[in-house]
């Protein structure tokens, strides 16, 4: 059994109350581990830890705190095995993903903002009349940083890096159903150098350690990605305090395939942005529009390659589709297939739970879904699945798969497979989402804002935009 602890102040402890929750292991169904059910008074002891080391912290020369995170990236490559493995455990994506996917991201997250705060500038506007102006950029304070369980390690990085870069105090807590990396990494914080104080990793579920950090008066700032309807909670609770948020919500991503695409590139990049880390990345093209003349084609190979995925225990390396995160997760991805059924769509391939042998039989696997035959507008196309399934239909113009792709509530990416430069450039510009990848997936330059629009979110992450969400800017007008 292992035991997880919040690290609060540099020290390693329970919750409070002394209460855990079971954490499952996805690949057996079984118990393997506790994770603290921390509450608010454990975040009213990170809060205060992280306010007695601001005031250094932030004071800290930037090369300084830079040097830090460098130190806590080098310590991330060096434990690639150690960490993959836990991804894998604990999560239930292949350990062949983790190594090639989610630690080198996570490594490099925290050297990228290693490197950024240390280019980000301020800016100065000069005035004729004899005065100028120049712009600083100050620390938050303490800011409250929640990331989901789909990506463990890589989107917690994601947000603690910048923040912790711009000179902030973190109060963060991972998904409870995936804490492992996490508490990994806070151990791993230490080792770097990082002061005590100024990451403070809080575990537990969203009710009591998510509430409590987005309720705490003196947490200016929350970066959550995660479920809509909880980025609707956390907005209205957080509107009254005037707190900065960053959400990064659901999608229903579209994927849009032209005739006149490289066919095979095509097919093969469709197949792993269908299906990478079992459907659980929100960046998944879940609803696939096809150009009427190749539909057929598409259809054939499609069926033909995910038909012949297997499922299997994520620990191995030969494994390419692992287990999916929970029970409770798995039971809603096939209640969704059934509800396809009803709605009139044909599983042509998948959509059913596998049973595995020995100690993998009570885990959570699902063979890879491929639905046809329904409508744009049902349910199945419209709401978030995040599991491997897809639907698939065809088009005959922009304008209907416009209509098509931009139909949902959902604005998070796009995929467009198009040879034709005028046509990728003027579908991009009329597609309704934050992020438009053009005959490629998941092609990230941490540079670039990230982020969606309607429903999927407010803000953007990535880049400067990370360091300008956790900074506040003064300006500072001098006559001369």
């Amino acid at each position: 059994m292992k035991e997880i602890l919040n690290y609060i102040n540099g020290h390693f402890q329970p919750a409070a109350s002394g209460n855990t929750i079971d954490n499952i292991k996805p690949s057996t169904g079984e118990i393997y581990g506790t994770i603290p059910e921390s509450g608010v008074e454990d975040i009213a002891q990170a809060v205060n830890s992280a306010e007695k080391a601001f005031p250094l912290w932030k004071s800290t020369p930037k090369e300084e705190r830079s040097a830090i995170l460098f130190r806590l990236a080098d310590l991330i490559k060096e434990n690639l095995e150690e960490l993959a493995m836990a991804e894998a455990i604990d999560n239930g994506k292949p350990v062949s993903l983790a190594k090639a996917v989610d630690i080198p991201r996570a490594e490099a997250n925290i050297r990228f903002y290693a490197n950024a705060i240390t280019q980000f500038s301020s800016e100065a506007h000069h005035m004729e009349i004899g005065a100028i102006n120049y712009t600083l950029r100050k620390p938050i304070g303490i800011v409250g940083c929640i990331s989901p369980w789909n990506l463990p390690l890589y989107l917690f990085t994601w947000k603690i890096a910048p923040a912790l870069a711009a000179g902030n105090c973190v109060i963060a807590k991972p998904s409870e159903v995936t804490p492992m990396t996490a508490y990994l990494l806070s151990k791993l914080a230490k080792e770097a150098g990082l002061p005590d104080g100024v990451l403070n990793v809080v575990h537990g579920t969203g009710p009591s350690a998510g509430d409590a950090i987005i309720s705490h008066p003196k947490i200016k700032a929350i970066s959550f990605t995660g479920g809509t309807k909880t980025g609707q909670y956390i907005a209205a609770k957080a509107a009254p305090e005037f707190k900065k948020l960053s959400l990064e919500l659901g999608g229903k991503n579209p994927n849009i395939i032209f005739a006149d695409c490289d066919f095979d590139t095509m097919l093969d990049t469709t197949v792993r942005s269908s299906f990478a880390n079992q459907g659980q990345i929100c960046l998944c093209g879940s609803r696939i529009f096809v150009e009427e003349s190749i539909y057929e084609k598409f259809r054939d190979a499609f069926v033909e390659k995910v038909s012949k995925m297997r499922v299997g225990n994520p620990e191995l390396p030969e494994t390419k589709m692992g287990a999916v995160v929970s029970e409770q997760h798995m039971n809603k991805v096939l209640e969704f297939v059934e509800l396809a059924k009803e709605e009139g769509g044909k599983v042509l391939t998948g959509g059913v739970q596998v049973k595995l042998e020995g100690a993998l039989q009570r885990g959570f696997y699902i063979q890879p879904a491929i639905i046809e035959g329904l409508s744009f507008d049902c349910r199945t196309n419209q709401e978030e699945i995040f599991g491997p399934v897809v639907t698939i239909m065809p088009f005959k113009t922009e304008e209907e798969v416009l209509k098509y792709a931009n139909s949902t509530k959902y604005g998070l990416s796009a995929t467009l497979w198009t040879e034709n430069l005028s046509r990728a450039h003027r579908m991009a510009e009329h597609i309704e989402s934050g992020i438009v990848w053009i005959n490629c997936w998941l092609l990230r330059d941490l540079r670039t804002p990230f982020g969606g629009v309607k429903d999927s979110g407010v803000g953007r992450e990535g880049g400067f935009e990370a360091l300008r969400f956790f900074t506040e800017p003064q300006n500072v007008c001098v006559k001369y």
